[in-house]
């Protein structure tokens, strides 16, 4: 798998997490951080998107991603649509 790296959460200590990678074949992204503590976990599987099962399924988690660390998740395709407000990632 070849992985594009796009970023950390800028609050966070040198060699540490949040970090997020796009996997270049499909898109999807790729995003290291700790687990969700148990209230995040709980309000996941009680709390379901529309027409999903509550529960969390088996071989899922819960990523707790904190919000500086969103400009490293947005679409890359916002960029080219309006290079004048792009964000930048480290």
């Amino acid at each position: 798998m070849d992985a594009e790296f796009l970023g950390v959460a800028p609050a966070s200590p040198s060699d540490e997490p949040p970090t997020v990678w796009r996997d270049t074949s499909n898109g999807d992204l790729i995003v290291e951080y700790a687990d969700a503590d148990p209230a995040a976990r709980t309000a996941g599987a009680e709390r379901p998107a529309p027409g999903h099962t509550p529960g969390i399924p088996d071989g899922e988690t819960v990523v707790r991603l904190p919000a500086d660390a969103l400009p490293a998740v947005r679409d890359p395709q916002d960029d080219a649509d309006d290079p004048d407000d792009a964000q930048s990632t480290p």
